[in-house]
């Protein structure tokens, strides 16, 4: 009786394999269960809004499957085949312990006031609206270590300059978002550009891809059509001074009647900082830290020779440690903090980064499992017959961005999305720098522009501008970029074009498309 209960037990268990399920050559294809965790994570995440639960729910139901539906097995394995393993690989580590020292140095960076007194030197000298929003979008590509330290800097020190000289709040929020994000996603030295290679690195290990995270992270650069795109639209809305839309009406009010009563009302965001407090203090620390990662190089042999990703890791660790203690030591000297509290504030924030360490984990987890299950040579079995390879970048583009939007978050969407792309491109054959780009691009429309996103609620909010007028002003622009980047994909994936051919087409489409919505929408503010 024992023995049959035991056999039907096994029977069961082995459900997986009536559903798809099936064992070859010591390989376990799971069939369409493999798409559950892919699923889970998307569909938690526009329910929860919260990426850490969708994640962690997406690794057990793939442990769950993995482990014949024994959950007391699947939760052992998944910590001791994901979790552990991926936390201990060398280069996660490095990644983990190089987090920790960006998030120090952009805290010290925040508090030192550096960053402002080099935005508030910029400021002085800006006389008419044009040069207000160029000399905004300027600051916002030099302070460009963080996304959410942009708009609070620069949000309070050009706020009076955009009221003396009546541009709308609205505008200023939008400037804000639109060089926050973007700027960071394009630069592998920031926080974003470490957590992006990092589960690359993850990916092509497990795939066996012996390209370099960071050499592929560079390569991918000019082919991120959407953060270049929302980029160059800021200045050619400046110099045009041509709007349309939401935003057409908000400069049209300021121009008449000047701030609106509830934004001069609003709550805003400062960033306090001491009077001995200079641009320097941002100035110098860079130097050290570039200055340490291209002496670096150099004595590696760059750029004649490949550097490879744990050398790059190894550069940035040493970069921002150097240039954290140089910061510091001006801090102490400028007496902005004492020693005490500048070892307080750098340890803040790597503090601050433990729920950005968790998120890569746990999609370094969701990769592996997903990679084991055989996940994108499902979908590449199941669509190979109808989805053109061509298409895939264009395709992962749309997804990001709807996944994005949704749960407000590009962390989130990377962390889900780039293991999903990474695989298959693989599997189909495409580039891989290509696709990672659509997916980082599509990731970041959502964090550009979407309500919940935490860039465009700290954007509004440093602006002084109604948070539900700052989103209906900036989508219309944020779309077009979108489209434009769109377009851009499906160009590159049919034409096989690099972009040194695709990218310029993208901002003549952008080009056109603004001027086409100003001819149909708007006009100047002043007629």
């Amino acid at each position: 009786m024992a023995q049959l209960l035991q056999f039907y037990i096994g029977e069961f268990m082995n459900l997986n394999f009536l559903l798809g399920g099936r064992k070859m050559e010591e390989v376990v294809y799971y069939g369409i269960l493999s798409l559950i965790p892919a699923i889970l994570a998307v569909v938690l995440a526009f329910w929860t809004k919260n990426v850490i639960v969708s994640l962690a729910i997406s690794l057990f139901s793939g442990c769950l499957i993995i482990a014949n539906w024994n959950p007391w097995i699947a939760m052992q394995d998944m910590f001791s085949a994901h979790l552990f393993v991926d936390f201990t690989g060398s280069s996660n580590a490095q990644t983990i312990i190089m987090m920790s020292f960006v998030g120090g140095f952009v805290a010290l960076m925040d508090q030192s006031g550096g960053a402002k007194a080099f935005a508030g030197a910029i400021a002085k000298k800006v006389k008419s609206r044009a040069a207000a929003q160029v000399a905004t979008w300027a600051g916002g590509l030099a302070i460009f270590f963080s996304d959410s330290g942009n708009s609070l800097i620069l949000g309070p020190i050009f706020k009076p300059v955009y009221d003396r000289l009546k541009v709308s709040r609205a505008k200023l929020a939008y400037i804000l978002d639109s060089t926050s994000s973007p700027v960071c996603i394009l630069i592998p030295v920031t926080g974003w550009g470490v957590y992006i290679m990092s589960i690359i690195a993850a990916e092509f290990e497990n795939l066996g891809i012996q390209a370099s995270d960071s050499t592929t992270f560079l390569q991918a650069i000019p082919y991120q059509f959407y953060a270049i795109l929302a980029l160059l639209l800021v200045p050619l809305v400046a110099s045009s001074n041509r709007d349309f839309g939401p935003m057409l009406k908000a400069e049209r009010y300021t121009l008449e009647n000047g701030p609106k009563e509830s934004e001069l009302a609003e709550e805003t965001i400062t960033v306090e900082s001491s009077d001995n407090a200079t641009a320097w203090h941002m100035i110098v620390p860079l130097i050290v830290l570039f200055a340490t990662i291209f002496i670096m190089f150099i004595s590696w042999g760059f750029p004649t020779q490949n550097v490879p990703g744990s050398k790059i890791r190894i550069a940035l660790t040493s970069g921002y440690l150097l240039a954290s203690i140089v910061m510091g030591a001006m801090i102490i000297r400028s007496k902005i903090m004492n020693f005490t509290e500048v070892i307080d504030c750098f340890v803040s924030g790597v503090k601050k980064m433990a729920g950005i360490l968790v998120i890569i984990i746990l999609a370094w987890g969701v990769g592996s499992v997903c990679s084991m299950m055989g996940t994108s040579q499902f979908i590449v079995d199941q669509t190979i017959g109808f989805l053109s390879p061509a298409l895939v970048p264009a395709l992962l583009f749309i997804i990001g961005a709807v996944v994005s939007f949704a749960t407000g978050t590009s962390w989130g969407t990377m962390a889900i999305l780039l293991p999903l792309g990474i695989n298959m491109a693989y599997s189909f054959e495409v580039s891989e720098i290509i696709t990672i780009a659509a997916v980082l691009s599509g990731s970041l429309f959502g964090d550009h522009c979407a309500p919940i996103s935490d860039t465009t609620v700290m954007s509004s909010m440093a602006a002084g501008c109604n948070h539900i007028e700052h989103v209906r002003t900036q989508i219309p622009y944020a779309v077009l970029a979108a489209v434009s980047a769109f377009i851009g994909y499906l160009i590159i994936g049919v034409t096989q074009s690099s972009a040194v051919v695709a990218l310029p087409i993208a901002v003549v489409i952008l080009v056109v498309l603004y001027f086409g919505a100003v001819k149909l929408f708007g006009k100047k503010a002043e007629e």
